[in-house]
């Protein structure tokens, strides 16, 4: 009988174990790429801490360029070499070509209807090549250029003003007003306005989409909304979507009414869309859609150009060598007696190179946009699943000696002297704007605007560190989220260097 009795939970167990074996797929067996041992639940997320491209590059070291983590519930690929990452935005580029739902995007772009945070298919190509053409192409970069001369115009009274008074300037503060002050004329056509603080809100939202949201990872909690960020978005959400609806219809009205301003702004161009795509069977661009490219927008510009200005700096502080050959450049190619414009910056060669070891030790974006996997694939013998998260570590990259020599740490221009490495992402050891279909589309416009502000304050002023500040003791820690700025603000002494009207 005890026989009999031990039998029948055997056979249950057998069972239960024939049905399951049945039941797996030979993917299943398929190589995974390394990676460390996940928690359930959690998985991997205790091992990111508070800088994850770091923690990601760190256990690349010990797993390889390609590496397994799971993010909770999701999995994730998080690729750290030139060599592994040019199958998945080159060769497999459209395998990979879509983006990962988040909580953020779903709430703050009107259901992912931004063209960064949209899904690949029919509605992202219509909204890239809106956005190419009607935003970012040569012509309108140009159009917006006395706007920004204007603006820049000003800063360098006000810094001009500081220097007579031998006064310290919180260079972060002027950089990132500047850039906010340039973006909203371009996009809206106007000065921030007093009604809404849309600075703050638009700060809040990318501290939001760039932070860690359980949410994301562990589905099943987010109903419980454990962080409060399901509130803090929709209400978010909600107020930015009255600021904008506001600012629409007083452009629509300002149409309506036969007013001239001079010039069209994003808001302008956006809604004379609507009627260039009136076709049922066309795209449609409804406010909606405006709305989230709006957002888009300023999204995508306020940090970012700000960001790389603030990294380069301190590293031309900290290595005068640098500092003084590019104002070399600059008497040579601009001269004394005038400030720079954007026509003489395309003569200016170590500049470019300056900008770019800048987005080499700073990148932007840490990790590229995320991209999620639209089908399973074997790549270089690794088995993908479909949804699969795939993370490009740019930080890492850029600080890998085996690509950029043993002086990976320092801050060196020359080192791409006589390179062909360009901003675009065709050399996959340099990925400033990501690469493939999913590269920013706003190269052209960020890098002027970048260039010009870092020329002119290098062209106009010499700068020191207040007294008792080392250079070699500046702060450089970053924070992370959805761009990588300095954690702390850059106080400097400026004087002057050219006859300033």
């Amino acid at each position: 009988m005890l026989p009999s009795l031990l039998l029948l939970p055997l056979l249950l167990l057998l069972s239960v174990l024939f049905l399951f074996l049945c039941r797996r797929r030979p993917k299943d067996d398929l190589k995974q790429p390394p990676g460390p041992w996940a928690w359930p639940i959690i998985g991997n997320l205790h091992l990111l801490g508070t800088l994850p491209h770091r923690s990601l590059q760190s256990l690349a070291k010990s797993y390889g360029p390609v590496l397994s983590v799971r993010l909770g519930q999701v999995p994730a690929v998080v690729i750290s070499s030139p060599e592994a990452a040019e199958p998945f935005l080159k060769t497999h580029d459209i395998v990979f070509a879509s983006r990962p739902k988040t909580q953020a995007s779903e709430i703050l772009s009107y259901g992912s209807k931004g063209m960064a945070f949209s899904e690949y298919g029919p509605y992202w190509r219509n909204m890239r090549k809106l956005c190419t053409l009607q935003l970012f192409s040569a012509s309108k970069v140009d159009m917006f250029g006395p706007l920004r001369r204007e603006e820049l115009g000003q800063l360098v009274k006000s810094i001009k003003e500081s220097a007579a008074a031998r006064e310290a300037v919180d260079l972060t503060e002027k950089v990132e007003l500047l850039v906010e002050d340039t973006m909203y004329k371009m996009i809206f056509g106007c000065n921030r306005d007093s009604r809404f603080d849309l600075k703050g809100l638009i700060h809040e939202t990318l501290e939001l989409v760039g932070a860690f949201n359980i949410a994301d990872f562990v589905s099943f909690l987010a109903p419980l909304d454990i962080q409060g960020f399901t509130r803090r978005l929709r209400k978010m959400s909600k107020e930015l979507d009255e600021i904008l609806e506001t600012i629409i219809r007083e452009h629509e009205d300002a149409q309506q009414g036969g007013q001239n301003k001079g010039h069209k702004d994003f808001v302008d161009i956006l809604l004379s869309c609507m009627d260039a795509y009136d076709d049922p069977h066309d795209f449609v661009i409804d406010r909606t859609n405006i709305k989230a490219i709006l957002l888009d927008m300023l999204g995508g510009s306020l940090d970012t150009s700000a960001a790389v200005v603030l990294w380069a700096f301190p590293e031309l502080l900290r290595n005068p060598r640098v500092m003084k050959k590019l104002q070399h450049e600059l008497e040579n190619q601009v001269g004394t007696s005038k400030m720079v414009e954007e026509a003489d910056l395309p003569r200016l060669s170590y500049l470019d190179m300056v900008i770019k070891e800048t987005m080499r030790l700073y990148p932007v974006a840490p990790f590229l946009v995320p991209r999620e996997c639209r089908e399973d694939i074997t790549i270089n013998g690794y088995y993908i699943k479909k949804n699969t998260r795939i993370m490009v570590n740019a930080w890492s990259i850029g600080r890998d000696p085996k690509i950029w020599s043993h002086n990976v740490e320092s801050f060196y221009p020359e080192r791409f002297l006589d390179s062909n490495m360009d901003y675009r992402g065709h050399n996959f050891q340099f990925l400033p704007f990501g690469s493939g279909r999913r590269g920013c589309p706003g190269i052209q416009l960020g890098l002027t605007t970048v260039k010009l502000i870092l020329a002119q304050l290098v062209h106009c002023f010499n700068w020191k560190l207040p007294e008792g500040m080392s250079p070699d003791k500046l702060d450089m820690t970053e924070t992370f989220g959805l761009s990588m700025p300095r954690a702390n603000h850059l106080l400097t002494i400026p004087s002057c260097r050219l006859p300033i009207n």
